[in-house]
């Protein structure tokens, strides 16, 4: 059984977050009592009947899903600076988990990023949602990890949600562009607590070589079949300055299947 309780998912009737709730929809299922709650941002301040209109049109995009949630959705709305307002949201609600939708890089307006910079800023778990993904359970899911030894393995326990939630296999994937140094006793160290942490969940840890990381973790998503991506953030590691972020960026917006950001 899951522990999350509510999920927000920012909603502006894009194609993006319409593709994007549902999948979260598809998440949630009909047997988990799981909240969604819905947000759209806007610039100017809204008016009662546009707030009455929006939270009308919302129930009817949740009711051509034909699908029946355990928890009655909710609808809210606000108004201000996107990702902050997001994430504001997301304390007062106490949501567990962001899911939000992107276009990628299928189309180059400054608001598309959004979704990037949401997952580099926000002190939970995000999960972007690209448009045109498959709507579907996942069932192989990849932890993208550095050579660096884990530090904080309660990081990993959004991870182990979904696994067992989904019945999920999870593959660890090292990419690296030169030798790693130490790599056995990298690899056993993780190898432990992967184990131990994530349970039977745990499949497997690749190391692969490849100049271009980026598209080295792209190749094995197609290689592999996998289903969510999951990113492990560098300030959880041992000995390692934080990422700047750049391939976190890079993998939101070019990724096909949904990203995990763990926080």
């Amino acid at each position: 059984m899951s522990s999350f309780k509510k999920i927000l998912i920012p909603f502006d009737f894009s194609e993006a977050s319409m593709n994007a709730l549902e999948y979260v929809v598809n998440f949630v299922g009909t047997e988990r009592s799981i909240g969604i709650l819905g947000l759209y941002v806007g610039n100017m301040p809204i008016s009662e009947a546009d707030n009455e209109k929006l939270d009308k049109d919302f129930s009817k995009v949740m009711d051509s899903f034909d699908v029946k949630l355990k928890v009655s959705p909710e609808f809210i709305t606000d108004t201000g600076e996107v990702i902050s307002t997001i994430l504001s949201a997301q304390e007062k609600s106490n949501a567990d988990l962001i899911m939000m939708g992107t276009m990628g890089d299928k189309i180059t307006d400054e608001a598309i990023t959004n979704t990037s910079k949401l997952v580099l800023k926000a002190n939970c778990p995000v999960i972007s949602i690209p448009y045109g993904t498959n709507i579907k359970e996942p069932k192989n899911i990849a932890l993208v990890m550095g050579g660096e030894k884990i530090d904080d393995k309660n990081v990993l326990e959004t991870l182990l949600d979904i696994a067992r939630t989904f019945d999920a296999r999870v593959h660890a994937l090292t990419i690296y562009k030169d030798s790693i140094y130490d790599e056995k006793a990298i690899k056993e160290s993780n190898e432990n607590l992967l184990e131990y942490y994530l349970e039977h969940f745990y499949e497997d840890h690749s190391f692969s070589k490849n100049e271009d990381v980026e598209q080295g973790i792209l190749d094995y998503i197609t290689e592999k079949n996998i289903d969510m991506l999951t990113i492990l953030p560098r300030n959880h590691t041992e000995r390692s300055e934080p990422s700047e972020g750049r391939l976190t960026k890079l993998l939101t917006l070019h990724s096909e299947i949904p990203v995990l950001a763990l926080d």
